[in-house]
């Protein structure tokens, strides 16, 4: 038994002592961006690695991101959790609602290519990308903008949907104010070339009485056709897994969305029953799991 202990410790060790992390910076556009890079073994850059794009205002850190790289070490992956600026340098956690807002839905896509092409320096021959929430929206748009031969397949983890009645409706659920006012506000600055105005006394996506320039107002609000996965995905030509749980409440009508779309081949849906919208706990074995079956399978 005392062999068998020592044996399975030494395997444990070996496999600590390939694995390793480091945060990566590069400088972007004036601000410094940041990522978190976990490589498994010597040779991961021959193997395909996982670009992982967080959701709405928030960070490379975050539970469910953090879970989805261990995961993926466990299962012998390399992944970069990449954080995305939202307009600040070096920026840490949670977006700051007191903060004002000058980033746009559409920055998240330069920067997802920003590191795609450090990714291409370090010497890595196949990425795969992988968005959460808002950020599988982002990485869906970036790919369908960009066929880059680097990218093997996708994979989006509750996916954003967008619709401009659902847009309006939340608006009014989550502030108590109609939205159509305040986008035609910020549509007329826009045009009137006053993009960079900003807007005081607004609600933004989670943010309640903050401030926003005209142009971030229109970017997250504006109907946009691209603001919708599903939408998107009729403009991919590579593999695409899409995973929704059956509890989520935050993209509640993207299962529906996807069950027209999903032929099973090209693109692909995995619902897991009873996980909600960040697959806590054993649920991110089962995200894992179909994503190393979708990866190996192209």
């Amino acid at each position: 038994m005392r062999h068998v202990a020592s044996l399975t410790a030494l395997v444990l060790l070996m496999a600590a002592l390939t694995c390793h992390a480091e945060e990566v910076s590069l400088k972007h556009q004036g601000l410094i961006i940041s990522a978190n890079l976990e490589t498994v073994g010597q040779a991961w850059r021959q193997k395909p690695l996982v670009l992982i794009t967080h959701g709405t205002l928030a960070h490379n850190r975050m539970e469910i991101i953090q879970a989805l790289q261990n995961t993926f070490k466990e299962r012998g992956y390399s992944s970069l959790a990449i954080n995305l600026s939202l307009g600040l340098s070096e920026r840490k956690g949670m977006y700051d609602c007191a903060i004002p807002h000058t980033h746009r839905h559409t920055d998240a896509i330069d920067e997802i290519g920003r590191w795609l092409d450090w990714l291409k320096d370090q010497g890595v021959t196949s990425v795969v990308l992988l968005g959460h929430s808002r950020g599988g929206n982002q990485t869906a748009w970036f790919a369908a903008e960009h066929d880059d031969a680097i990218i093997r397949s996708l994979i989006l983890v509750a996916p954003q949907t967008w619709s401009e009645h659902y847009a309006a409706a939340d608006y009014k659920k989550r502030f108590h104010k109609a939205l159509a006012p305040r986008l035609a506000e910020a549509a007329r600055l826009v045009k009137s070339g006053k993009a960079e105005q900003m807007m005081k006394g607004i609600d933004l996506i989670y943010c309640e009485n903050t401030s926003a320039t005209a142009r971030t107002f229109l970017s997250y609000y504006n109907d946009d056709q691209r603001m919708d996965t599903p939408y998107l995905l009729q403009r991919l030509n590579k593999p695409v897994l899409v995973i929704a749980g059956s509890e989520d409440n935050v993209v509640a009508d993207l299962i529906g969305k996807m069950q027209p779309i999903a032929d099973g081949k090209r693109v692909q849906l995995v619902e897991i029953s009873g996980a909600d919208h960040f697959f806590r706990d054993l649920y991110i074995d089962e995200v894992v799991d179909s994503a190393v079956t979708f990866m190996e399978a192209h």
